[in-house]
């Protein structure tokens, strides 16, 4: 499989917000992690967030924020 994982609640939100499909979502000791499609992509956009350098519509981001909160306490 090439998935991308992570606990990281904003950077799933910036991931989603970007276009990226949200493959999965499970618990493993207490903590939600979020398995999004195409790693080598996700990972691209990680290392440009990290840099300051992602840009994604700020509406989207708020958005994307709210769905994976639902998923979370859904949880």
């Amino acid at each position: 499989m090439d998935n991308f994982r992570t606990k990281d609640l904003s950077i799933a939100a910036y991931l989603y917000a970007s276009g990226k499909r949200l493959f999965e979502s499970h618990k493993i000791d207490g903590r939600i992690w979020f398995v999004f499609d195409d790693k080598a992509t996700c990972e691209e956009l990680v290392n440009s967030y990290w840099r300051k350098e992602a840009s994604v519509n700020g509406k989207e981001f708020a958005d994307a924020i709210r769905t994976l909160k639902d998923l979370i306490f859904n949880k």
